[in-house]
């Protein structure tokens, strides 16, 4: 029986635990600061996850909870995440992982390979299966020239003020807004502010969308050699004016303010308000809708690759399709990385995995048997 540790139990974390207790095959650790969080995944697994309460910003501690397994996840926040990357490398335990983190992952690729262990890292939907499926479509075309993704979480009722929740730390999604956002052009990264060149578009079973500019390619931009990339978020129409309102009136700033003789970072108290507004209430149902286009040529004709998915929240676990749509592909990974069947050692991103035979079309198939379905279809484009 291979040995599991899932680090951080939110909601992602919770449907970690779950899915690989579902497995004989595994015994599932979880550990997380926060005794609620553990409280739901005993709630959610009973005695098939042992629960272990401890502060994983502290090496030590860290290193002490991973001793024994074969494999870790990770669902961190983006403030302890590469630090814990860098202390599970150390320790030699194989890792595959979901949590932002703000450094560059693949700066410790040698210390992985020093250790040999194989990480991958941003194996969630976006980054994750987003990256997976633009490093598969530039595979398949004999040059690939565009790869375009679209994605966004959202509540399935509209709620004014909003019209949004937020299905990780509001904080984090502010940072969304706030950072620049890097796309490539003519084979050059350029920069955008976020929020920026909004355009509306149809997905079914949602209806019209906004997208904007964010700074979601992260790897792609030095891992993927083609000329014409983007990746924008999608919301409700109206979020991306009300966003710039904040943000350019300043709430989103991380610079202090005085105020009553005390100072103050505005975008702290921003993220305060905003929680209990952008936070699900239990049983509150949300979606997940992505699209993920790669354009190019094949057999000296061009082509276009579409994957699409739109998931609902899943009644019968509780559980929001975002958080879903995100675990699933790092326990599937994970899976593989447990059973020696993905190469390495090193730290991958998705779109590195790409080329592994049959590793697309596994990936895919296990989604398919958790009701999580990406449609693809290929058109010629003349």
């Amino acid at each position: 029986m291979k040995r599991a540790v899932v680090l951080g139990t939110g909601m992602v974390g919770q449907v970690m635990a779950a899915d690989l207790a579902s497995d004989p095959g595994f015994a599932v650790t979880a550990a997380d600061f926060s005794a609620d969080n553990l409280a739901n995944v005993e709630r959610r697994c009973g005695s098939r996850v042992t629960t272990i309460n401890a502060d994983l910003s502290d090496p030590a501690t860290l290193r002490r909870i991973i001793a024994d397994a074969d494999i870790v996840l990770g669902a961190l926040s983006s403030r302890i995440a590469f630090s814990a990357l860098r202390t599970i490398l150390e320790s030699g335990k194989n890792f595959c992982d979901i949590s932002f983190m703000a450094e560059d992952p693949l700066e410790l690729d040698a210390l992985a390979k020093k250790h040999g262990v194989t990480a991958v890292v941003d194996c969630g939907v976006a980054p994750g299966m987003s990256h997976l499926l633009a490093g598969y479509a530039a595979s398949q075309l004999s040059a690939c020239d565009n790869i375009e993704i679209y994605v966004g979480g959202l509540p399935r009722e509209r709620r004014w003020p909003y019209e949004y929740k937020a299905a990780f730390s509001p904080a984090d999604v502010i940072e969304e807004y706030t950072r620049p956002s890097r796309l490539v052009e003519h084979g050059k990264v350029v920069v955008r502010e976020a929020l920026s060149e909004p355009e509306l578009m149809d997905f079914p079973g949602v209806g019209t969308l906004e997208a904007f500019n964010t700074d979601g390619l992260r790897s792609l931009v030095k891992t993927l050699r083609v000329p014409f990339m983007k990746e924008k978020t999608l919301r409700y129409p109206g979020h991306i004016e009300l966003m710039r309102v904040l943000r350019d009136t300043g709430y989103f700033s991380e610079e202090p303010i005085r105020v009553g003789g005390a100072d103050v970072r505005p975008r702290g108290v921003t993220a305060k308000l905003l929680f209990p507004k952008w936070t699900y209430e239990p049983g509150e149902e949300d979606l997940t809708v992505m699209r993920v286009l790669g354009d190019g040529t094949k057999d000296g004709r061009r082509q276009r690759l579409q994957w699409d998915l739109f998931d609902l929240y899943h009644r019968e676990s509780q559980s929001t399709s975002m958080a879903r749509t995100t675990a699933f592909p790092c326990v599937i990974v994970a899976r593989l990385i447990a059973a020696g069947k993905l190469k390495g050692p090193g730290v991958f991103t998705p779109e590195l995995l790409a080329t592994e035979p049959g590793l697309v079309e596994h990936v895919l198939a296990e989604h398919r048997r958790r009701g999580v379905e990406y449609r693809f279809h290929a058109r010629s484009m003349g």
